[in-house]
């Protein structure tokens, strides 16, 4: 059962996270693809990112700073005068800053290239993507003055590093968890199946999340259930494992009526009765249950998907004091309390939580690596499989050219 949740619901940003679909997508995803083509050695996987310094201290503020960034990452007051946590960096620093709000990670990329921003909200599905593609530079933590605070779970990871060079400060996580309508299903499901069995008492009434990655929840589903096709990162899925995972998709769309790509969305058909159970964020389940929704969130006993979004500096940047300005800003205590409670979010930062209200940190699981441990983060699929299998592993393009198929 979830924990009871904070007030949330007066914090929910007025724009939300949109999902590009059909062509658009496809277009993303190949460019994407030729990107990392672009990168990659004779073998097909992606080769070293390019060599690009970091900076060693930093200089004046240049008094400008120009984000790619998630709705409700870099408030000003403009949504909510009562939430700002921009106008004080402005006064603190002198940088003036202008965020492009991006819907997508394909967004995040394709915006990056133009070489106009100086940093980006990078979640896992975009971030290697951006390294490989010499959009962004590596970061100079020594330069981050709450990087030591920053939880050691989040550091380091496949989806902001790359050979022990960290390409970003983390800034928040969180799970895709199991949300379901506890007067349609009575029992805490225990297991994913009850969103893929044809036969659950959710059937007919499944939401599923609206983008390629979702293939990887279907893997994790496998990964446990179909031992002989030997899953162990869902994804890095050779043929034989991402033809299993697209045709447990395929057999499951009969029984979704609901693809999300707007948590808000979601909401709406969970308040009213429309959907039964599926994927969901927690911030999604806080605002139901704020308005008397019976819903409830798990974590069943196969694990579950997740995000964690990184700072990312871009290459090109112009105004790179600003940025680090920004990183250091983003990571201290009381900011990561305003953005984690606005969005909905676990913050990077365990001590944030001295700033959050009351139950808001256990209700996300701050701080709690065992929790962390539970989840397969974003990431970009490549060729390499970065096993034995070499370069054997579908890449992004195909999970896209999959996802349009499977919807149909």
């Amino acid at each position: 059962m979830a924990r009871t949740p904070p007030a949330t619901k007066s914090r929910r940003p007025k724009r939300r996270r949109a999902l590009l679909t059909g062509a658009a997508l496809a277009v993303g995803a190949l460019s994407t693809a030729l990107a990392l083509a672009a990168c990659s050695g004779g073998s097909g996987s992606p080769a070293a990112p390019p060599r690009i310094d970091m900076p060693q201290q930093l200089g004046a503020p240049e008094g400008r700073l120009d984000l790619v960034a998630w709705t409700g990452y870099a408030e000003n007051g403009s949504n909510d005068r009562k939430v700002d946590w921009v106008t004080p960096f402005t006064r603190a620093t002198g940088c003036k800053v202008n965020t492009k709000v991006a819907d997508t990670s394909d967004s995040m990329v394709a915006l990056m290239k133009t070489g106009r921003y100086d940093g980006v909200s990078a979640s896992g599905d975009a971030s290697l993507r951006l390294v490989y593609g010499g959009l962004v530079a590596p970061v100079n933590t020594g330069l981050i003055s709450s990087y030591g605070d920053i939880a050691g779970y989040l550091k380091n990871q496949p989806y902001n590093s790359v050979d022990g060079r960290m390409y970003g400060v983390p800034h928040g996580y969180g799970a895709n968890m199991l949300m379901y309508r506890t007067d349609k299903i009575s029992q805490r499901p225990t297991s994913w199946s009850v969103v893929w069995d044809e036969k659950s008492p959710a059937a007919g009434h499944v939401v599923a999340y609206d983008s390629p990655i979702y293939i990887a929840d279907a893997a994790l589903y496998l990964k446990a259930h179909r031992p002989d096709l030997k899953i162990t990162d869902v994804y890095a899925l050779d043929d034989e494992q991402f033809d299993a995972a697209v045709g447990l998709l395929k057999r499951q769309r009969p029984n979704v009526n609901q693809y999300w790509a707007n948590y808000l969305d979601e909401l709406q058909s969970f308040k009213s009765g429309y959907n039964y159970a599926g994927t969901a964020w927690q911030v999604t389940a806080n605002l139901a249950m704020a308005e008397r929704s019976p819903v409830a969130t798990t974590i069943p006993d196969e694990g579950a998907t997740g995000w964690s979004d990184t700072w990312m500096v871009s290459s090109k940047a112009q105004h790179p004091t600003c940025m680090y300005k920004w990183m250091n800003w983003i990571t201290t205590p009381k900011v990561q309390a305003e953005v984690a409670q606005w969005f909905g979010e676990a913050p990077a930062n365990p001590k944030a939580c001295g700033f959050t209200a009351k139950g808001f940190c256990s209700t996300y699981h701050v701080g709690d690596p065992g929790f962390y441990k539970r989840l397969a983060f974003w990431k970009t699929p490549v060729k390499d499989c970065g096993d034995d299998r070499g370069d054997k592993c579908v890449d992004y393009s195909r999970w896209a050219q999959a996802w349009t198929q499977i919807k149909g």
